[in-house]
């Protein structure tokens, strides 16, 4: 029998040694191969493809260069579902982002927020907004501040906004088409929902003093989807020196009504006559004021844009709003208001505005975190991933609206699946101004279409550059016809 002292082995080793390495080398990497085909075909379902890229980067610099783009930050998304698959993953802001492109998937999160998703945004967003806003408070804090926020939404609310919003829409089609000159629809709508939000949060009528919150608000609203560093002269550094500055301006006129200087039948005057717990302290009614103004204004004033862009392409669709609006003028005395009657009675003006957000996704996908592990039709999430539900993605499905690219309000004729149409969110967390939302656009689209007739006199379709939301870089210009004048 053969038997080998250890300076033998000793010997056998440094003879071979760079044999024994390589072999050793080529075992690892078989077993380690064999070992990933095994896992992969265990849980090819589980595994979301994707590119998470180099720590912390990740492929933020390639979400940042597709919202700096004319196609839009959603042009990221689009190229990823290409070469990745309806799922996928990445690395955005040091987080990793799964995209979830289903009703199924829609369902599970929205069904289950709290308990196992809370609510999600980069860093630029919520520095932006504040730490108090409704949009970044944990759930021990949302439902409250939601209640107490609730009441200028209420349908009484919006009653006496509908009355206020029409006549100021009303004194303003009026002015631009007696100019006859062109202008742009999204800086038209942009400037009256601002004015329509600030007099009924803050009975602001100043023009110097709403021309400068209105100034910081938009830069408020351009950090919102920016790299977060203080450097002067970035998006991020004008949008929090402009946060700033907006906070004391709120606090000046919380200290002005606190002292009787000031006091109005508004939104802000409410939540300071609270007595009784529970009340928003001065940091909440701030950072939710900012929050109201800038989601109240830019998403709605860009729907309102795509609109006017979709009608003007679809003539038929047009002249049947346009019909609707009229029979409504005839039953009522030149120069009457709208009421929530009369809004109520818009039933096919109520399809075009379904439409008009199913097509334009002025919010292109609603982003929660992961407070556990779980799974989500066999996808695994790891607690702290971001996951995002992607309503467009879910709008534009062939499987869910037939020709989803085409603009037809009729469709609105037949019920939806349940979470296949989610402009505002679904669940608990649903966007708080969905009635204002509606009404406004309802009010537009009546005025516009029942009293005239318009030319868009730039058909670019590109998009607006370091927008987070989808909105035409010509603004949409239009020249406007009175229906007396033709």
């Amino acid at each position: 029998m053969l038997t080998l002292s250890m300076e033998d082995i000793l010997l056998l080793v440094s003879k071979y040694y760079d044999i024994l390495l390589a072999s050793i080398l080529v075992i690892s990497i078989t077993a380690l191969y064999l070992s990933k085909v095994s896992s992969k075909a265990k849980d090819s379902k589980s595994c979301i493809p994707g590119n998470l890229g180099i720590p912390f980067v990740g492929e933020t610099f390639a979400l940042l260069s597709a919202t700096n783009s004319v196609k839009g930050c959603y042009d990221f998304v689009r190229l990823r579902r290409e070469w990745h698959g309806k799922w996928f993953k990445t690395r955005i802001f040091g987080k990793i982002h799964v995209f979830v492109p289903s009703v199924e998937g829609a369902k599970t999160i929205f069904t289950n927020d709290f308990a196992l998703f809370n609510k999600g945004y980069v860093k630029s967003m919520a520095d932006a907004v504040g730490k108090k806003s409704l949009l970044c408070v944990p759930q021990e804090s949302h439902k409250r501040i939601r209640r107490l926020l609730s009441d200028p939404f209420s349908m009484n609310s919006l009653s006496k906004f509908v009355q206020r919003f029409d006549n100021m829409l009303c004194e303003r089609l009026k002015k631009v088409q007696e100019e006859g000159k062109s202008f742009t629809v999204l800086d038209f709508n942009m400037k009256l929902t601002f004015d329509a939000m600030c007099d009924m949060l803050m009975s602001i009528k100043d023009v110097s003093l709403l021309e400068q919150i209105e100034k910081d608000c938009t830069a408020v609203s351009d950090a919102m989807l920016s790299f977060p560093v203080m450097i002067p002269g970035t998006r991020y550094f004008k949008g929090i020196k402009a946060r700033r500055r907006l906070m004391e301006t709120f606090k000046a006129m919380i200290t002005n009504r606190r002292n009787g200087k000031e006091c109005h039948e508004d939104f802000l005057q409410s939540m300071l006559q609270k007595d009784s717990s529970p009340k928003l302290d001065d940091e909440e009614i701030m950072d939710n004021l900012l929050t109201l103004i800038i989601a109240g204004q830019t998403t709605t004033a860009a729907a309102m844009m795509w609109s006017v862009k979709f009608l003007d392409e679809h003539r038929e669709a047009q002249h049947r709003l346009r019909e609707e609006g009229l029979s409504i003028l005839r039953s009522k005395r030149n120069g009457v208001l709208l009421t929530m009657d009369d809004l109520n009675s818009m039933s096919y003006a109520s399809k075009v505005v379904k439409e008009t957000l199913r097509m334009s996704n002025v919010l292109l996908w609603f982003p929660r975190v992961a407070l556990s592990d779980c799974s989500i039709e066999g996808f695994e999430i790891k607690k702290g991933w971001h996951v995002n539900i992607d309503a467009t993605c879910i709008h534009y499905d062939p499987t869910l609206y037939k020709d989803p690219m085409q603009f037809n309000p009729s469709r609105f004729d037949e019920m939806q699946k349940p979470y296949s149409y989610i402009p505002f969110g679904s669940g608990p967390r649903t966007c708080l101004g969905i009635n204002m939302a509606k009404v406004t656009m309802l009010v537009f689209l009546h005025r516009l279409t029942s009293g005239y007739k318009w030319t868009v006199d730039d058909l670019d379709r590109s998009l607006e550059r370091k927008a987070h939301i989808p909105r035409l870089r010509s603004g949409c210009p239009i020249t406007l016809t009175a229906l007396q004048d033709e």
